[in-house]
């Protein structure tokens, strides 16, 4: 059973993070209206461009990628 982007993310959570993705994954983990059993790229990519927190999409494309990679 392939996991939720959500759920790869957390896998990237780090307390002090050393890297965008780690970043993100904190940001994502705080955000209790994201969408955590989504596994569509268009629409976690609406939802992270409507909210303020993430600076550049090519972080989540980034992520995204990654994500596949580790399915």
């Amino acid at each position: 059973m392939k996991r939720s982007f959500y759920h790869y993310l957390l896998t990237e959570r780090h307390h002090h993070p050393k890297n965008e993705i780690q970043h993100l994954a904190n940001l994502v983990f705080e955000d209790i209206a994201f969408p955590k059993h989504s596994e569509d790229y268009d629409e976690l990519s609406s939802y992270l461009e409507m909210v303020d927190y993430v600076e550049n999409m090519r972080i989540f494309d980034k992520a995204w990628e990654s994500y596949l990679e580790k399915s």
